[in-house]
């Protein structure tokens, strides 16, 4: 049909890999008879060629990763949007589509490193295993997004070969990555290549949220009953729309370098400072409170002062401050408000 269109093929643009007799294809085309090779951005060949393409890709993304640090160093929330969006995951998950697992699970437990390592420099902060087990969680599971490539490439691989088709020269790898994934899954959820076949569970989605779930049940045994609630907090809905908002300063949606580290902390378990008694911390905290609480006030017309005795008890000399008082709060009634800093977290209020 091409020809009588007016399409025809530039061969000398070709290039054709194969073994045997390729007399039949014109000579014109570029012929690779060479055992490793790459496609498309994959590599196809023994568990060397594609350790030592992986390697590269790394290198390269490293460059990536260092740079990211240094915007870190001035707009933290920038630099884990970029890192999460652009840098971590995305940027080898087609590489992990494609190549059997047991060829690359090491390089990419590696790329996991190098990720894990970005973030603690973009945000200052010292992950422990714990904090970075929640932040391989996805969004919706109360983690950061940063998932792990060398956890999540079998289910990756699984769902790119399944939704291919099953051909004989992949039936060795497609044995072993099933393997593999059921042993990251309870054997509830284990898979057949009959099951792969059968059902929707081709798909990625479907089978990293299979081992997603073991891995949120695993971190979730590991917390104290505190952070089981907090965790359970975390992963409700639109709990982590803040994550994924794009900074702005001119729309206020754009958070100070600290105060988005302290975000980050309490979104990881770090909540010392919310449930601690000793110190300063709530007393600032309490009188910030206090300030966003007046600046409402007079914003509304209301007006408002600060620590000043309500009058409103029968001995007016001697009545209690109120954190706020608000002369014209209702019908022309005063009204006094007084603020205290709690955390659901702690075992009393």
């Amino acid at each position: 049909m091409g020809p009588s269109l007016g399409l025809f093929i530039n061969v000398s643009k070709c290039e054709l890999f194969g073994h045997g007799d390729l007399s039949s294809f014109p000579p014109e085309m570029k012929v690779s008879r060479v055992p490793n090779l790459e496609i498309l951005g994959a590599p196809i060949g023994d568990p060397i060629f594609c350790a030592k393409f992986l390697a590269q890709k790394r290198a390269d993304a490293a460059k990536l990763l260092s740079q990211l640090a240094e915007v870190g160093a001035e707009d933290p929330q920038v630099a884990f949007l970029l890192l999460r969006q652009c840098a971590a995951f995305c940027k080898l998950v087609h590489l992990a589509r494609s190549t059997p697992p047991s060829y690359v699970a090491d390089g990419l437990a590696l790329f996991d490193k190098d990720v894990r390592q970005c973030f603690s420099e973009c945000t200052a902060l010292d992950t422990s295993d714990i904090d970075w087990m929640q932040a391989q969680l996805s969004l919706s599971r109360g983690g950061l997004g940063l998932r792990s490539l060398s956890c999540h490439s079998v289910a990756a691989y699984l769902a790119s070969l399944s939704s291919s088709g099953f051909g004989k020269s992949f039936s060795l790898h497609l044995s072993e990555s099933i393997v593999l994934f059921n042993e990251l899954v309870p054997a509830a959820d284990s898979i057949t290549e009959e099951l792969l076949a059968t059902s929707n569970l081709r798909q990625h989605l479907c089978l990293a949220k299979l081992h997603e779930d073991q891995q949120f049940r695993q971190l979730f045994d590991l917390s104290s009953p505190a952070h089981r609630a907090r965790l359970l907090s975390v992963s409700s809905r639109h709990a982590a729309s803040w994550l994924t908002v794009i900074p702005s300063p001119g729309l206020n949606l754009h958070l100070e370098p600290n105060e988005f580290q302290v975000a980050i902390k309490w979104w990881l378990g770090w909540t010392h400072a919310l449930t601690c008694k000793h110190g300063g911390d709530v007393v600032l905290r309490h009188n910030s409170l206090r300030d966003v609480f007046v600046e409402s006030c007079h914003r509304a017309c209301l007006g408002g002062q600060v620590e000043v005795g309500s009058g409103l008890g029968l001995d007016r000399l001697h009545s209690r401050p109120a954190d706020v008082l608000v002369n014209n709060w209702h019908l022309g009634k005063p009204a006094a408000f007084d603020l205290t800093i709690t955390s659901r977290l702690t075992q009393s209020l």
